[in-house]
């Protein structure tokens, strides 16, 4: 595998979506891990990572490498400046979004399955299949049984 550098990294996807804009680089891929995700996010001024989310299986750290970006989490949000690190609990305490100026490292454990809660939307996702469901679509256990 490839020696993947966090200052020098080689972006192998993106998002092009307005409002969350960005450039990424699989380091964990990239360096062959199997365990723990690693993905570097370039951000501009405003834009976003992803929408506000947590994770009820999946622990994850973010470090800033460059820049200056804006972290909300469940108590508002705040200021990040390089070399801070900051971990994400999984369930509601560890809620996050990331909006840039700035690169930002966010390490993972690869976990499966895993669900996603979305709390601005209503949403969650489910991995495997890889889906998102409204939470107001919820049902009954013995429904259709």
């Amino acid at each position: 595998m490839g020696r993947p550098n966090v200052f020098s990294p080689e972006f192998d996807h993106s998002s092009d979506r307005e409002g969350y804009r960005w450039q990424g680089a699989r380091v964990g891929v990239a360096s062959g891990a199997k365990q723990i995700g690693g993905c570097i996010y370039e951000l501009a001024e405003g834009e976003k990572t992803y929408p506000y989310h947590f994770h009820y299986a999946m622990e994850e750290w973010l470090v800033v490498l460059s820049g200056s970006p804006v972290l909300r989490g469940p108590e508002g949000e705040r200021l990040l400046r390089v070399g801070d690190v900051v971990c994400f609990p999984t369930g509601p305490e560890g809620g996050h979004q990331v909006t840039g100026p700035g690169s930002v490292l966010i390490l993972s454990a690869s976990q499966a399955p895993e669900s996603i809660e979305y709390p601005d939307s209503g949403k969650v996702g489910v991995r495997p299949p890889g889906r998102i469901f409204r939470m107001a679509d919820a049902t009954d256990y013995w429904e259709g049984e």
